[in-house]
């Protein structure tokens, strides 16, 4: 096992108070426009504060976070294991990617497994989301693994596809169906059977996570494995219908469909087939796993399970083992903050609603679930609503703000980590005003906890993992077309030393993002960061 013990930080007085982590979810610092929803909420809080002097930007996205390039926006998984990690690790799309170059992909047990059930009679299944959001999955991907099913001679293929309409353009569906479609139809015209078989949007059908609506996944499982839903003679012809039907629709939240020939699904999953769900990111792949994995399950009545060969993309939860087969060894993220911080006894407390408690958790943790150690650890949830978010945009903000309090009082936490969600749960539902009241309802949390964290003398360290509520829409020749992806904006870094004890100033580092945020507040709380640890963006005055 490494080594855990942490150095005494030189010159560093101890404080009263705890150190308190406030992330921000989907807060970016963007222009200041119109189309900017940060900017135009009413934040006095967060106005100060962003005056002080210790304050800065950091990067949440592309390589700063592990991605491929800087075109690529970030996330929450991804920017959750950065500011818990310390350090910069092969990330989602760039794993699988270069998994993929160096055909590792396809040279695994569980490629060979697929290949060995097309050849016994079997038919191939990819579901997953069909876009190049680059977020949960890519659309290139799942075209390699198809052009390597041709060359392996698998004969009959399903493609179950998830519209996005989140990481891309809210009705950018037919972008990528279409294309697909066509490119399945000419394969088809050489002795073999590839067509897509289901779908529908990506919050209503199939990819809901940590147990939030179970119903969603229950919507997925009748699609994709029994071939029930709205009929349709292909993709195109059910996303076209569905925009026909309600102009208003986005695909997120398009309905489920079904295709059909000669009156019958051409896709259900039967006994003897493989099913690979090449999404790469976790939480949204968990509870599909578990549906074709766990033997004994009580979410929603399966009807019937096939005897399948089941393999994600990559493991989603490693301790848990979902799912047992995977294509993609996933980043090994050893040494996390919370590991350091359990190893030199420090207590800590992390808090989320529903929606983002893997992020402060599992995540946050170097993607291992459960506790670290129970003995120094606590870890709440608050169970989420189950609404579209710009109907209740201030969502469970004031009872997590209400247990970080008690935590604060109780004395008991040397650090405290929490997660508001509402600016980038709001901020994908592109309602502008929704986006405004949820960004303000975070300004107004930290007008509540600050003042406490102030009596017990402590510090605070208020970030965000990526971008969101900061764009809103974006405009062309005077038209405008809601934004509800992250945005490629940095994010703040503010510390608020409320303990009088120590002389911290800013550290210039060149190209920071949010793995300098664990040694930050390795720093603060009077320790020495690791040697291979993204610098801190602080140091203690000479």
């Amino acid at each position: 096992m490494s080594d855990l013990s942490l150095q005494e930080l030189p010159g560093h007085k101890e404080i009263a108070g705890p150190v308190v982590t406030v992330i921000m979810d989907g807060v970016g610092l963007g222009a200041d426009e119109e189309f900017n929803g940060v900017h135009m909420a009413y934040t006095p809080v967060l106005d100060e504060l962003l005056q002080g002097s210790l304050v800065t930007s950091i990067k949440a996205h592309g390589t700063a976070v592990g991605l491929p390039t800087d075109g690529d926006m970030g996330n929450s998984e991804v920017g959750h294991n950065a500011l818990g990690a310390g350090r910069i690790f092969s990330q989602g799309a760039k794993l699988v990617n270069e998994a993929l170059y160096s055909g590792d992909l396809f040279s695994g047990e569980s490629w060979k497994e697929i290949i060995r059930r097309a050849a016994a009679g079997g038919t191939v299944h990819f579901i997953g989301l069909v876009s190049d959001g680059n977020v949960h999955s890519h659309i290139d991907q799942l075209t390699q693994m198809i052009e390597r099913c041709r060359k392996d001679g698998v004969k009959r293929l399903r493609v179950h596809g998830l519209l996005d309409g989140r990481d891309v353009a809210p009705k950018s569906g037919l972008d990528f169906f279409a294309p697909l479609e066509a490119e399945l139809t000419e394969l088809s015209k050489e002795g073999r059977d590839y067509c897509i078989a289901s779908g529908g949007g990506r919050m209503l059908v199939t990819m809901d996570r940590y147990g939030a609506d179970w119903s969603i996944v229950e919507r997925g499982w009748q699609a994709h494995v029994l071939g029930i839903g709205q009929a349709f003679g292909s993709a195109t012809e059910a996303i076209k219908t569905f925009y026909r039907e309600d102009p208003e629709m986005t695909d997120q939240y398009m309905d489920s469909f079904v295709i059909h020939r000669d009156g019958k699904a051409v896709g259900t999953i039967e006994d003897g087939d493989a099913v690979v769900l090449f999404n790469f990111r976790g939480d949204r792949s968990i509870e599909i796993s578990r549906a074709f994995d766990d033997d004994e399950f009580e979410w929603f009545d399966r009807v019937r399970r096939p005897e399948v060969f089941f393999a994600g993309m990559m493991q989603y939860d490693g301790d848990a083992m979902i799912p047992k087969n995977y294509l993609v060894e996933p980043p090994v993220i050893d040494r996390t903050l919370g590991e350091y911080l359990c190893g030199n006894g420090i207590t800590s407390y992390a808090i989320s609603e529903t929606q983002k408690f893997g992020h402060v958790t599992y995540f946050w943790n170097g993607n291992k679930s459960g506790y670290l150690d129970e003995t120094l650890e606590k870890y709440v949830e608050i169970e989420s609503d189950r609404v579209t978010f710009d109907l209740r945009p201030w969502m469970k903000a004031s009872e997590i703000t209400d247990n970080v309090i008690e935590a604060i009082k109780s004395g008991k936490f040397r650090f405290i980590r929490l997660n508001y969600a509402n600016g980038d749960m709001v901020g994908h539902t592109g309602v502008p005003i929704s986006v405004r009241i949820a960004v303000e309802t975070v300004d107004l949390m930290l007008k509540r906890v600050l003042p406490e964290l102030k009596k017990a003398q402590g510090i605070a360290v208020i970030t965000a993992d990526h971008g969101n509520a900061d764009c809103m829409w974006t405009e062309k020749d005077g038209t405008r077309t809601p934004m509800v992806a992250h945005t490629k904006n940095p994010v703040p870094l503010i510390v608020k030393d409320f303990s009088g004890e120590n002389a911290f100033v800013l550290q210039d580092v060149k190209d920071a993002g949010l793995a300098n945020v664990a040694a930050t507040i390795i720093n603060l709380l009077g320790f020495e960061a690791p040697a291979d640890y993204q610098p801190s963006l602080i140091r203690l005055r000479s």
